[in-house]
């Protein structure tokens, strides 16, 4: 238990640790005030006005579609015959589902609808400051010579690595939750007082919960990674080389797909992953294929990304690379 509470007083000693946590504190604030003020929670009277206003605008668009089918019909054998389609029958014919109500209002949060981003939103930021810190945890004690020096007292190498390790994954789960909490309190008071928490059922709050907890996991495999690849190279910089490396890999990877023929080029792509991750699924379409039926028309193949997969890939991902930092720090030499 000292080495535990040796190794939480150095991360929050450090002055790395303190910016980062406090950047992330500020764009959280920045984010809240700012959805905030950008919504407001509109009455009765404007859900009624806007309802009105978009009615009125169908009627006008199929009105519009009416006279110009007319002509259209009479500018065959006309000079006006050019201005047309050879088929009339193409033109575009409004429908009621494209004149929606709510474009007619002015912004307000549904918290329903849009929670969710939120909930990913705050993951991202997370998970970038889990990775930063991570890596900056480790890389800076093999940087200085301080692993060496508490080697000597401490000599068993992988209890020391794994320590540090179980510290910064720890203390960010708990900074998460907490954090996740006051995020939450914090939209649904906008929702209350800026927006609408209307159909908010018993099983939208637990989509959210199982939501968050994709997000906690996505934290912590981040701090993972980025204390592991520091480990490895040594320096912290390995880390942030590898995550600059990785994008430009997955660039030359897209390229290559897309040139090679390969179906679904998108699925490459580790955001995607990602996103897969916290959305529970995407469907990838290979624009270069065309099933065509009488019915749909031509549709392209699809491919459908879930959230077991990603997941799957995130823990092998994960479990190699610490693994490689564990059995680096037990082989090679500490000098």
């Amino acid at each position: 238990m000292s080495l535990v509470r040796a190794e939480t007083r150095r991360l929050f000693r450090r002055r790395f640790t303190s910016v980062i946590l406090s950047g992330v504190l500020l764009i959280m604030a920045a984010i809240i005030v700012g959805t905030f003020l950008s919504n407001k929670q509109v009455t009765d009277s404007e859900v009624a006005a806007a309802k009105a206003q978009a009615a009125q605008d169908y009627q006008q668009a199929v009105q519009t579609a009416e006279r110009d089918k007319a002509q259209c019909l009479a500018a065959p054998g006309t000079p006006d015959a050019a201005n047309w389609p050879a088929n009339c029958d193409e033109m575009w014919t409004p429908t009621q589902d494209e004149f929606d109500y709510t474009w007619y209002m002015a912004e307000t949060f549904d918290l329903r609808s849009e929670y969710a981003n939120m909930i990913t939103l705050l993951a991202v930021l997370l998970a970038s400051a889990a990775f930063l810190i991570g890596a900056s945890f480790v890389g800076s004690e093999w940087n200085s010579g301080g692993m060496m020096n508490l080697l000597l007292w401490r000599p068993k190498r992988l209890q020391v690595l794994g320590t540090k390790l179980a510290v910064v994954l720890g203390w960010f789960t708990g900074l998460s939750v907490l954090l996740g909490a006051v995020w939450t309190g914090a939209f649904l008071l906008i929702a209350e007082t800026r927006g609408t928490t209307a159909k908010m059922t018993s099983g939208v709050w637990q989509s959210f919960g199982l939501t968050g907890l994709r997000g906690l996991a996505l934290v912590v495999v981040a701090g993972a990674l980025g204390f592991a690849l520091a480990s490895l190279g040594r320096h912290t910089g390995m880390a942030l080389g590898a995550l600059v490396g990785l994008g430009a890999l997955q660039i030359g990877v897209y390229i290559m797909a897309g040139l090679s023929g390969a179906k679904y080029p998108d699925a490459w792509l580790v955001p995607m992953w990602g996103f897969v991750w916290m959305y529970k699924e995407y469907v990838v379409e290979d624009i270069d294929s065309c099933n065509y039926s009488s019915e749909g028309g031509c549709t392209p193949d699809t491919f459908t990304m879930t959230w077991q997969t990603a997941g799957i890939g995130m823990a092998v991902v994960t479990a190699v690379v610490v693994g490689a930092a564990l059995w680096s720090m037990r082989r090679r030499d500490i000098s």
